[in-house]
């Protein structure tokens, strides 16, 4: 694979003055030819399964919340069931799910039939403001997500219509743009309204102290802990029964020798086809998937950002080609970019704080099917105490007639 490019032997050689320098060289092969065949990470895949059936009940309540005094008819939510990807009826749904919704008659206008409404139920206003806390707690956390966000960007500067679509992949309040931009002026500065493609959300102060990465994090804490200098690098391991060629091992092993480039580090200078630009595009999608909550974001999604992060058309290949790294699952009809070492099988094992909101909703989640499995238990019991009740009174009418028939036999 890599012999196709004849700029690759042909610089291949020792510099005992700048072992880097050999290495560098090696790199002008063409990266874009390098390539790994995708293989499905069934446990991987199963970390995105289990989240599919909150995820559904999310899009649903979501769609209530956002109608004008976050109540709807119920006809009116059956009509959206293709957009919600829902694929059964809203009373099915509503059955299986009790504690999101209260149902209620009303009319949609003053002089038309009554329908059915739908409204958040006590439990469900009870998690919004549970939900509401969580953010106020995690205020730095969010500020400081949303200046890398910036810091990382060229010209320090994203559209903010852009960082709306992905507000909930890194745990940003709904109304982060008003709140969040208008409390820390020392940091946002907001250029035209949202939703109208012409809005920028710009970085105003460099903070220092958010320059720096998780790898460069985890590189100071293990200097740290073992009194060594340990160089900021990638965490490069694939799960058991994957397998690479031998070239793509041996430019892997190259490639991880390069000097770690920091996400948040001026790159104009450098080549977009280079060594170094590759190392850089690598952290930056490092630092993004660390940064949102589940620590994988649907690669269209990243797609949109690559004029602010520089990734290059053909960057979804670098899901495939650092496959020690990252992951790319096509679950769903989605290309989904997840970060290996994130995970432990299935389970999501670097947890961000903000993840206590999936969690509250999840048991909200459980409460309600827990509440309908016992009144489901408790029916059944009736039915059954009726059937036992039924067949002893056949069974006293059956004897009484019997006695009757015997005493008319034998009048």
């Amino acid at each position: 694979m890599l012999s196709k490019c004849g700029t690759f032997s042909l610089f291949q050689i020792p510099n005992p003055q700048n072992p880097a320098l050999g290495v560098l060289l090696r790199f002008t092969a063409s990266i874009s030819s390098l390539k790994v065949v995708w293989r499905k990470d069934l446990k991987l895949d199963q970390a995105i399964e289990n989240d599919k059936k909150w995820r559904l009940c999310a899009r649903v309540v979501r769609e209530v919340l956002n109608e004008p005094g976050q109540v709807i008819p119920l006809r009116y939510l059956e009509k959206r069931r293709e957009r919600l990807r829902l694929p059964i009826r809203i009373q099915t749904f509503l059955a299986g799910n009790p504690g999101l919704f209260d149902t209620y008659m009303d009319r949609i206008k003053p002089k038309s039939d009554l329908v059915t409404f739908l409204r958040p139920s006590d439990r469900l206003k009870q998690f919004l403001e549970e939900e509401k806390m969580i953010y106020e707690e995690n205020e730095p956390l969010i500020v400081a997500k949303l200046c890398k966000l910036l810091m990382m960007a060229k010209d320090r500067v994203v559209s903010a219509d852009k960082l709306v679509e992905v507000k909930r992949e890194f745990g940003f309040p709904n109304d982060f743009l008003v709140t969040l931009v208008s409390k820390y002026p020392e940091y946002f500065k907001l250029y035209g309204a949202p939703g109208e493609g012409k809005s920028f959300l710009e970085l105003v102060t460099w903070n220092e102290e958010f320059a720096k990465s998780v790898i460069e994090k985890r590189a100071e804490e293990e200097s740290r802990l073992t009194g060594i200098k340990v160089r900021p690098g990638f965490n490069w391991k694939l799960p058991p029964g994957f397998f690479i060629r031998k070239e793509m091992r041996e430019w892997i092993r190259d490639w991880m020798e390069l000097p770690y480039i920091s996400p948040y580090e001026d790159v104009t200078h450098l080549d977009q086809a280079s060594a170094e630009m590759e190392k850089r595009m690598v952290g930056v999608f490092h630092e993004l998937l660390s940064l949102s909550i589940y620590k994988r974001v649907p690669v269209p999604i990243l797609g949109k950002f690559c004029e602010e992060y520089r990734f290059s058309n053909a960057f979804t290949s670098v899901f495939t080609r650092h496959s020690g790294i990252f992951y790319m699952s096509l679950k769903g009809g989605i290309q989904t970019a997840m970060l290996r070492e994130a995970y432990k099988g299935e389970e999501l094992v670097d947890c961000d704080p903000l993840l206590e909101i999936k969690d509250k909703f999840v048991e909200l989640l459980e409460e309600g099917r827990q509440q309908r499995a016992e009144q489901v238990r408790i029916r059944g019991e009736m039915v059954q105490k009726d059937m036992e009740l039924m067949a002893a009174r056949n069974k006293e009418s059956n004897y009484h007639e019997r006695i009757q028939l015997y005493e008319n036999e034998h009048c």
